[in-house]
């Protein structure tokens, strides 16, 4: 009988990371299809054009962030589901740019402040649970081997 549990699957509390990991995803893909609607309405669309030059970049800059964070957070599923020996450093940087993103969302957004907190509370709590766990734990340190 063996000590090492040899843990061959994603499963246990890894599993946790992985839903964050895919609600993200979708939420990436929600923001994408209310920009490409921007686009396709012709009211959006002219007010986008006809607008100050710094608004027109400023969405020019949120649609290449999300699409960054999009191939980012698929990159990250791909490797999660690989079982990657880099994934837990790459998760950590994944997790690093959410909070970030979340700290440029609440200085720069023209929303209230209670809404901006509430953004920037979950990439917060869920950097605070998920680094530790990705650096200490066995169960991270077992499956992610390939």
């Amino acid at each position: 009988m063996s000590n090492n549990p040899g843990y061959k699957r994603i499963g246990g509390w890894l599993l946790a990371p992985m839903a964050y990991l895919i609600v993200t995803l979708l939420s990436v893909v929600l923001m994408l299809f209310l920009f490409s609607m921007a686009l396709f309405v012709p009211e959006s669309r002219e007010y986008l054009f006809t607008n100050s030059q710094a608004f027109t970049l400023q969405w020019y800059f949120s649609v290449v962030t999300t699409l960054a964070m999009g191939l980012f957070t698929v990159a990250v599923l791909w490797q999660f589901c690989k079982r990657a020996r880099a994934l837990p450093k790459m998760y950590i940087i994944w997790l690093l740019c959410t909070v970030l993103l979340a700290v440029k969302a609440f200085a720069f957004s023209p929303v209230t402040d209670d809404l901006a907190v509430r953004n920037l509370l979950l990439p917060l709590l869920a950097a605070a649970v998920f680094v530790p766990y990705f650096k200490r734990s066995l169960r991270v340190k077992e499956t992610f081997t390939e």
